[in-house]
């Protein structure tokens, strides 16, 4: 039986996560919470709703969510106007998102299958042609559904499309297995070196990752590494000759690229829409004076023999 995924986007012609032009699907669930996460709406399984009270019309002017709710308990008015709604358990969300003409109520989560993806998946082959581009999956964490995962990769590389599959390396190698023969390119973050302190700003030790990244680059497959540069975090001296130390002497420097992501706030409507705090919030940094330790950084690790680059795409 086919699979069926639960995707929150797809974006298509990005220059971002892979060479070339390329169509990317998000998929839902992800079992760490990075502080800086800009997309909280990735982190559940399941099919969920946002509420931009903001854009709500008001219950009184409007009232429409109200028409197609069964059971009105779930949905949280302050002021007459619409503030929350408890979707857990309420697969039919797009009903609520439809209903909704100011756009106040968001859906995040499809289930597709491998073959309306391929259908979307098709529209740009030219594109891929003519870019060296293809197919990239990110999450969330994309290993929760592997096996979808496998299958969509599967009808891809049956077509001559690359793929490239971005993942934190947080689960179990039999999940990457599966992967193994169907994934071209593979994208993966270093958030810190120090386990405990990567727990405390992820949810999650670093063990399993790090030793998920060394068996890939043992098995000599393409990898474009990266590191979110979180001032606070994992931007000072000791971290960052820790990470290149492991990528030389563990991983026998046998990446493609080193990426620095600089630290960005995004999300934070998402946050709010879905009442989560984001953890952030008390982050203020000066744009241009990050932006140079950035760079100095790059710097570092190019002169330690890593080929480093700021930004996410493949050539610059």
């Amino acid at each position: 039986m086919s699979q069926l995924g639960v995707v929150f986007d797809i974006q298509r012609f990005t220059l971002h996560d892979g060479p070339g032009l390329r169509t990317e699907l998000f998929l839902k669930g992800c079992p760490m919470r990075c502080e800086w996460c800009g997309n909280p709406e990735s982190w559940s399984t399941k099919i969920e709703l946002g509420v931009y009270k903001s854009k709500c019309i008001s219950q009184r002017k409007c009232g429409l969510c109200e028409t197609v709710c069964d059971n009105r308990d779930i949905l949280s008015f302050h002021r007459g106007k619409l503030v929350g709604i408890e979707s857990e358990g309420h697969l039919d969300c797009s009903v609520y998102a439809d209903a909704c003409p100011a756009d106040a109520i968001k859906q995040w989560g499809k289930e597709m299958s491998v073959k309306e993806c391929m259908e979307i998946i098709r529209k740009d082959r030219e594109y891929y042609e003519q870019s060296g581009g293809g197919v990239t999956i990110s999450g969330g964490e994309a290993l929760l559904q592997s096996d979808f995962v496998a299958e969509l990769f599967a009808a891809c590389k049956s077509e001559g499309i690359q793929t490239c599959f971005e993942t934190t390396f947080y689960g179990n190698w039999r999940e990457v297995e599966k992967l193994l023969p169907y994934t071209d390119i593979w994208i993966s973050d270093i958030k810190h070196m120090d386990s405990k302190l990567h727990r405390k700003h992820t949810g999650v030790r670093n063990n399993r990752i790090l030793e998920n990244l060394k068996k890939l680059t043992d098995l000599e497959r393409e990898l474009i590494l990266r590191i979110p540069v979180i001032p606070g975090v994992n931007d000072d001296p000791e971290n960052i000759e820790a990470t290149a130390d492991f990528i030389l002497n563990e991983l026998n420097g046998r990446i493609r690229t080193l990426q620095l992501l600089s630290f960005m706030r995004l999300g934070e409507e998402k946050y709010q829409a879905l009442g989560i705090p984001y953890g952030m919030e008390g982050i203020k940094i000066k744009r241009k004076s990050f932006q140079k330790k950035v760079n100095k950084i790059a710097e570092y690790f190019n002169d330690r023999g890593i080929h480093c680059l700021v930004g996410t795409k493949e050539r610059q």
